[in-house]
């Protein structure tokens, strides 16, 4: 069971190995190597891939379930996300009208000063909220999640995690994400905030899409295919050394508890509650494992971009991406046996 061959120990063999080798590389080379690495598979290894694997893709049955899918599975995730940030928001509330009925059976006078420093001291102020839903809803689901995909699910289904990714989680890192830090955050010395627009525009990948899917009907040499496919699997590999090599740059890990019940909420009861509910849809076998493996990825590295540009709660972001991470080896047999 637990040989080579298994599909799920080759995959562990990869994840565990690479991302250890990018996390030396990291703390070894100097920091612009892990950029320089970033914009070399943005701009040309993740395109390239994209290319190649549409091309070996199935694109029948109704694929357009899968990016639906993502934005059912953000919302989900972020609407549970604030019923227990409220809860933890009335919790405080709570303790706060105790302590201020404790204090006026000593004293008669409130200042504003006390107010303001329960204020805060409070454990939900707004950046933390922010990066507790930026965290909910922006899953790292192409660098970490097309390896998995592909190790787990094969070449044949990649396409519905691709339109997960593109339609869906890219899209929404670009609106839902800028909105929410927008909403909680603010930018550093009146900085102007960075176009939604723009900043799509600019991203590779979701050009490489409509290419992909046209260039599935042009022949082209086997030199060239062969190539592609090259690129396509060395990128996946390069993935995963660049997730190391970011992880070594981590710094602080607080707010433990925060993160791991954001994770718990991302990782565990989304995927969960969205997946079983394919299930009504007819949506079943390798194409259901393919979304539910997505929407169980950990927190994209773009929340941290995100969380810096607006003033959020880096500590928390921190947290949630490291922890994530090693949360990933426990989850994925998880969804094999539910869902495999």
């Amino acid at each position: 069971m637990f040989t080579l061959e298994n599909p799920l120990v080759m995959l562990y063999v990869r994840l565990i190995g690479w991302t250890l080798l990018g996390y030396v590389l990291g703390k070894l080379l100097p920091r612009v190597y892990t950029t320089y690495l970033g914009k070399a598979l943005l701009f040309v290894g993740v395109p390239i891939g994209i290319v190649s694997f549409l091309r070996q893709a199935d694109l029948s049955g109704w694929i357009v379930i899968a990016p639906t899918t993502a934005w059912v599975a953000i919302f989900v995730g972020a609407g549970l996300a604030w019923i227990w940030i409220d809860l933890g928001v009335s919790d405080e509330r709570f303790r706060s009208l105790s302590r201020g009925i404790t204090s006026r059976e000593n004293t008669v006078e409130v200042t504003s000063g006390t107010n303001a420093t329960i204020q805060q001291e409070s454990a939900w102020s707004g950046p933390t909220q922010g990066s507790f839903l930026l965290a909910m809803t922006l899953g790292n689901t192409a660098f970490m999640g097309y390896p998995v995909s592909l190790a787990l699910v094969g070449p044949q289904y990649f396409a519905w995690s691709l339109f997960y990714d593109l339609i869906g989680s890219t899209i929404a890192a670009y609106s839902v994400g800028i909105a929410l830090a927008s909403r909680f955050g603010s930018t550093a010395n009146n900085q102007p905030r960075p176009n939604p627009f723009v900043s799509m525009a600019k991203t590779p990948a979701l050009w490489s899409l409509p290419i992909g899917v046209g260039m599935r009907f042009v022949p082209l040499p086997t030199v060239i295919t062969s190539g592609m496919n090259a690129i396509a699997w060395t990128t996946v590999t390069l993935s995963l050394v660049m997730i190391g090599m970011q992880l070594s740059q981590l710094q602080t890990l607080k707010n433990i508890k925060k993160a791991l019940t954001c994770l718990s909420i991302k990782m565990l009861l989304t995927p969960l509650v969205v997946g079983t509910g394919l299930m009504f849809f007819g949506v079943t076998g390798e194409p259901r494992l393919a979304m539910v493996l997505q929407m169980a990825m950990p927190p994209a590295f773009s929340t941290l971009v995100i969380a810096q540009a607006y003033n959020l709660d880096r500590d928390l972001t921190v947290t949630t991406l490291a922890f994530g991470v090693v949360l990933l080896l426990f989850t994925i047999p998880i969804w094999l046996w539910l869902f495999s």
